[in-house]
């Protein structure tokens, strides 16, 4: 938001400089974004008026200007601005004069015609964006003042960042206000009292729909809409970044710099018969302001006459009733709007105005009628009139309710640090406009002014408290606190070891948004309808994850449309699924994924360039159930996902419970994303990840290991896992080591079979097997496996 630090200093005038106020309310909690001068450096730019013009002998674009301003004698200045006529009052650089970028003027010759100054347009002199002609100034200009002088061109803009619990400042009375508090200084406000109706006329109106809390709105007639906007307000607009247009809307921007409340007029003869604040009619169209037309959605909510919408309530007018050149009656309106029936609809729509970047963050509700007489005084005392009665209705279920808060006086110390004087905590929070209540010895209870949606515990007028009394003037203390080293339990494996794992094999961690594309979660997780959130910073930020894939398959394509051609990342983090226990109904689950794509190892002159595959990722998912101990708990299972492959798709589990999923994106996920190459990922729940095993020492066997190896036929279709799984549960307890060391299908065997083959590694604790045990072990493993699965030996 932009000010003009002179229509500031008018509420209220501290006597220091313009850096040091910036300082100060950037302290208080209102950043400066910067600071500008509302006109370029220049001298020697008096008001001149055009009194006789002729056309140049040599020069059909030229013209010869006598130019009153300088002493008692006219002046000669050739000039080729399309709008030069006689009788208008114009920026008039004399000779000497110095321009913005170092320009000086002198007397020259143009096409053999003397010319002894120069006439300005604004953008020669800094001060606007208009470069069409000369700038045309008031007829009633003083001819030969000074132009700055006169302008109070002598000034600052200052443009301040607020954040959006501080919609009471996004207006000129809310930042005086702080500057008032600041400061200790009494604040000035514009006087506004009611203007009496001269008509009778008024519009009868009603309120359908929730979200609406106040409607106010007044007929003014036999208005002017001719007359121009007055200097002074045109140029207040200019300097808080808006253009001038016709004085009716130029008045209704004006209250809304000012007081912080949003306005709109329409012509009141395009009106029928009363005004309606209804929710819109599904697909309802409405041409906006900006000439486009939207198709309007059931829950926003729109204000209407007994036919037709009328505009989008809070956020932007409809053409079909806009203020014209023609216009002679108007209807004022003024209106409360709940932020949560506003927030979100403008950039449902595409739009953003000043209107809905106030209601969205919330306007005083006790500030329609204010504001609905200062615009009706304005108006009369500009484009004339006859303003008629005040209508207002009000929907107190819509309106916020008046909070009232109580601050102990021992929490001030013991939130701030430091104690503060009774008398100084009143006079900030009274100058604030907190309204004591009740004072006994051990607090005060203050009633919360309208405008101040933010303040609603005790906490936060310790910190009101802070700021205003300044965070530079806190006293400096040491803390001092006892820190004991808390107990871990020597189950839990700590994240920072499973980070560590990963990290170690190649892997980079990422951090994504917990919000993601609607799109993007259907494609990962159709089946769960995902939380919208109500204010997205975006559309393709609108609802929230319910897995981690999303996440880290964006930053995959992000990364390769930036030609990189490994990535290995991996992100831990909350999921949000409905259902839950938790706020709104989530249940909140910490989760850890990982992606591989690409080549298996890094590009060098001694790595293959195969690409990675299921089990690379397989090996490294391992290492990380291998880390807490409890590796021997977990299992994978053939499984299904709605974005993997079905083919190379495993459930992990820890104990016969899923707690995981590991596998290769689907095809069609892989062209959905526009991804060539294979991807493979993995999600696993942290908090079984992380419940470790105790370990439990063994003494190590002094006496030799025995390995036979076995070559089986097996059908094609089962597991190593199952295989495995008899093998150990037949050999007996002085097998040590079993592992798969070779598969093969293909010429000499049965096309519907296998071979696998097996290591067995036998070792007892206490003394040396003999060949007579072996063989007995070999004999019920084979056993076993004939009659369980038809294997054969091969």
């Amino acid at each position: 938001m932009k000010i003009s630090e002179s229509w500031l200093r008018e509420w209220v005038n501290p006597s220091i400089s313009t850096q040091a106020l910036c300082d100060q309310l950037t302290m208080a909690g209102l950043e400066i974004d910067g600071i500008e001068a509302v006109a370029g450096e220049f001298s020697g730019v008096v008001v001149g008026e055009i009194v006789a013009i002729e056309q140049h002998p040599d020069a059909d674009k030229l013209r010869v200007c006598m130019v009153a301003g300088l002493g008692s004698e006219l002046t000669q200045v050739v000039c080729g601005a399309p709008n030069a006529r006689v009788g208008i009052k114009i920026p008039f650089a004399t000779v000497g004069a110095q321009l913005p970028g170092d320009f000086k003027i002198k007397k020259a010759k143009l096409r053999g015609v003397e010319s002894f100054g120069m006439l300005c347009a604004q953008t020669e002199l800094q001060a606007g964006d208009d470069d069409d002609g000369l700038w045309e100034l008031p007829l009633d200009a003083p001819v030969g003042k000074d132009l700055r002088d006169y302008l109070s061109l002598n000034d600052k803009i200052i443009e301040v960042d607020l954040t959006p619990n501080r919609a009471d400042c996004l207006g000129l009375a809310g930042i005086a206000r702080e500057v008032g508090v600041l400061n200790e200084l009494a604040v000035t406000p514009v006087a506004i009292s009611a203007v009496a109706a001269k008509v009778s006329d008024a519009l009868p109106v009603a309120i359908e729909a929730e979200g609406c809390g106040r409607y106010t709105c007044r007929v003014i007639r036999n208005i002017d809409i001719k007359k121009p906007t007055p200097l002074w307000m045109q140029e207040r607009l200019r300097r808080s970044g808006l253009r001038s247009i016709d004085a009716v809307v130029d008045v209704t921007n004006y209250v809304l710099l000012e007081l912080g409340q949003p306005m709109h007029a329409f012509d009141l003869s395009k009106l029928d018969t009363g005004m309606v604040v209804r929710m819109a009619k599904q697909d309802e169209a409405l041409k906006l302001l900006d000439g486009q037309t939207v198709t309007l959605n059931s829950d926003t909510l729109v204000i209407a006459d007994q036919s037709k919408a009328l505009a989008m309530a809070g956020i932007m007018g409809g053409d079909a009733s806009a203020v014209s050149e023609t216009t002679r009656d108007i209807l004022l309106e003024s209106a409360f709007f709940a932020p949560t029936i506003i927030a979100g609809k403008a950039r449902a729509y595409g739009l953003h105005t000043d209107s809905s970047h106030r209601f969205e963050r919330g306007v005083d509700s006790a500030l329609q009628q204010s504001a609905i007489e200062r615009a009706t005084e304005l108006l009369l005392s500009i484009v004339g009139g006859e303003a008629g009665p005040v209508v207002e209705q009000v929907r107190a279920d819509s309106l916020p309710a008046q909070a009232t808060v109580t601050l102990r006086r021992r929490r001030i110390e013991e939130g701030l640090g430091f104690a503060i004087e009774d008398a100084r905590v009143l006079d900030i929070l009274s100058r604030l406009g907190l309204k004591l209540v009740s004072n006994t010895d051990d607090a005060w209870t203050f009633q919360v002014p309208s405008h101040r949606f933010d303040i609603s515990i005790e906490a936060d007028l310790l910190e009101e408290l802070a700021r205003i009394y300044g965070y530079n003037n806190l006293p400096v203390t040491s803390l001092k606190a006892d820190l004991p080293i808390l107990p871990q339990a020597e189950l839990q494996t700590p994240l920072s070891l499973v980070q560590q794992q990963l990290i170690a094999r190649g892997y980079q961690e990422a951090i994504t948004y917990s919000f993601i594309e609607p799109k993007l979660h259907k494609l990962f997780d159709p089946d769960t309808a995902a939380a919208t959130l109500l204010n997205p910073i975006s559309a393709d930020m609108s609802v929230m994850r319910t897995s981690l894939l999303p996440g880290l398959v964006s930053t995959l394509v992000h990364n390769v449309n930036r030609q990189q051609p490994r990535v290995r990342i991996f992100e831990t983090g909350q999921t949000f699924v409905p259902g839950g226990k938790g706020p709104a109904g989530l249940a909140q689950e910490p989760m850890l994924a990982g992606l591989v794509y690409g080549e298996r190892a890094p590009e060098g002159w001694a790595n293959s360039k195969d690409k990675v595959d299921f089990f690379d990722l397989k090996g490294d998912v391992e290492c990380l159930l291998e880390a807490s101990g409890a590796g021997a708990c977990y299992s994978f299972e053939a499984g299904s996902h709605p974005a993997l492959h079905p083919g190379q798709t495993a459930k992990i589990l820890k104990a016969g419970e899923v707690v995981g999923v590991i596998g290769a994106l689907h095809p069609s996920t892989l062209k959905a994303l526009d991804l060539d190459q294979s991807v493979y990922v993995f999600e696993l729940q942290l908090a079984p990840l992380l419940a470790g095993a105790m370990p439990d020492f063994a003494p190590l066997s002094k006496f030799p290991e025995v390995r036979r190896d076995l070559a089986v036929l097996v059908d094609r279709d089962l597991a190593a896992k199952t295989l495995l799984n008899c093998v150990r549960s037949h050999a007996g307890e002085a097998l040590t080591k079993l592992k798969v060391f070779d598969v093969y299908s293909g010429k000499g065997i049965d096309p519907q079979r296998k071979s696998v083959g097996l290591g067995l590694t036998y070792q007892h604790p206490s003394r040396t097997l003999n060949d007579d045990e072996i063989n007995a072990s070999i004999a019920a493993v084979m056993a076993a496996l004939e009659s369980t699965y038809n294997a054969t030996l091969r």
